[in-house]
């Protein structure tokens, strides 16, 4: 191939086909696009076919720089990839482990080379071009990243170890909550916004979750916890608000759907070698009698022969505070040892360190719960009449709950908003 076009195409293209410790960043986007068109740049020979192959690469890297709301910022969108990677070196830094001397100085030059890729301009792409494509083609930023990688990135081990041991790496850098789909780790790539402080009511069972929550982040042994009560109390809500709360401080999440809880011991296994913090959130946990799932996750509580990790908690919700369903015929039926059926149906919950009840509020504490949703959405409506419509609402609907008061307030608002009386 020809390298007489611009001078630092070519060796920044071959420099980057180089790559060893970093070599997965080769397949993401922005830098696949960058390399696509250093690679058209590097072969340019004043002719039909290249300009098309030059244009193309240049089209694609600014749209994808574009669509990453980054076209301001080579270096950013790039650094975002590098500080995603998932590799032996990015992983030894986030357990805050010694890397091997022959590993560092590798990973050290590959993060030489992404730094001089990032920092390419546009013009210099066409110095040896002959057509006038430099007033045609779109331009890309030359922003600096944001720390640790707004200095040159080989430079930076000890923010890039910082980094890496706030964050982690993979997967895990690039999103907080997960779900497990069949012994596979799938990202959510829009999780729940809910915060703590949307969240009304029930301040003591939320205190507890939090100091349970920061005792495990902070290295203490914390609880398995159970929250359970009636339906739309916000148990869920509080689960998922721990995670937005602390996600910051290596907080992540795993859904894990009750049907794959056999899969338990695997997921765990996994995570005990990843320095992070998982919650492992169980949502609507109930059993029939005969669930294989129940004896899993027995012995991933308390019981099995392999300890749950110091890394990994769980936090299960349920309508139940037995999770196993009971009929009059577990109580007298014809099982010889009855008060041993009636104890394995309650063994489970017992295993949970912490359980919060959380039960429908009574008609004062809902409209109070009603006032603050609609002092924080700054509702302009007189009072008596938010009141009178919301305990309609709720005698229309059977019960009063926040998850009920919060349907209200949305009604109410988008019908102030058209003009309407509540």
């Amino acid at each position: 191939m020809s390298c007489r076009s611009s001078v630092p195409a070519c060796s920044l293209w071959l420099e980057l086909k180089s790559l060893s410790v970093y070599r997965h960043v080769l397949t993401r986007p922005v830098t696949a696009a960058l390399t696509v068109l250093l690679e058209a740049a590097a072969e340019w020979e004043d002719c039909p076919k290249a300009a098309s192959r030059l244009c193309e690469g240049w089209g694609n890297l600014c749209a994808t720089l574009a669509a990453k709301g980054r076209l301001d910022s080579l270096p950013a969108a790039l650094a975002a990839e590098v500080l995603e990677d998932d590799n032996p070196f990015s992983s030894l830094l986030s357990a805050g482990k010694p890397v091997p001397e022959r590993l560092r100085s590798a990973a050290l030059r590959d993060l030489q080379v992404l730094y001089r890729c990032a920092l390419v301009r546009p013009g210099e792409l066409l110095a040896g071009v002959t057509l006038p494509l430099e007033a045609l083609l779109p331009e890309w930023g030359s922003e600096p990243a944001d720390a640790p990688m707004d200095q040159s990135w080989g430079e930076r081990l000890e923010a890039l170890a910082a980094y890496h041991q706030a964050h982690g790496c993979g997967r895990f850098a690039r999103h907080r909550a997960f779900l497990w789909r069949d012994g596979e780790l799938l990202p959510v790539e829009h999780p729940d916004p809910i915060r703590l402080s949307n969240l009304k009511g029930y301040e003591y069972q939320r205190q507890i979750a939090v100091d349970n929550t920061l005792a495990f982040l902070n290295g203490f042994e914390a609880n398995n916890m159970l929250l359970y009560g009636d339906r739309g109390t916000g148990k869920s809500s509080t689960v998922k608000a721990l995670l937005n709360e602390y996600a910051g401080e290596g907080l992540r999440m795993i859904e894990m759907p009750k049907e794959f809880l056999r899969q338990l011991p695997d997921l765990t296994g996994y995570l005990s070698g990843v320095p992070m913090k998982f919650i492992v959130f169980i949502d609507d946990l109930s059993f029939a009698g005969d669930d294989d799932n129940f004896a899993a996750l027995k012995a991933v509580l308390e019981g099995g022969l392999a300890s749950r990790p110091r890394n990994v908690i769980i936090y299960a919700t349920s309508n139940r505070r037995h999770l196993l369903r009971e009929s009059f015929q577990d109580r007298n039926g014809d099982d010889l040892h009855s008060a041993d059926t009636v104890q394995e149906s309650v063994s489970l919950s017992d295993r949970f360190g912490i359980s919060l009840t959380f039960l429908m509020p009574d008609k004062q504490r809902f409209l109070e719960i009603v006032e603050q949703i609609a002092a924080d959405r700054k509702l302009r409506v007189d009072r008596q009449e938010l009141l009178a419509a919301a305990e309609r609402w709720a005698l229309e609907r059977g019960a009063r709950s926040p998850r009920y008061a919060r349907q209200f307030v949305a009604d109410a608002e988008a019908r102030l908003a058209r003009g309407e009386r509540l």
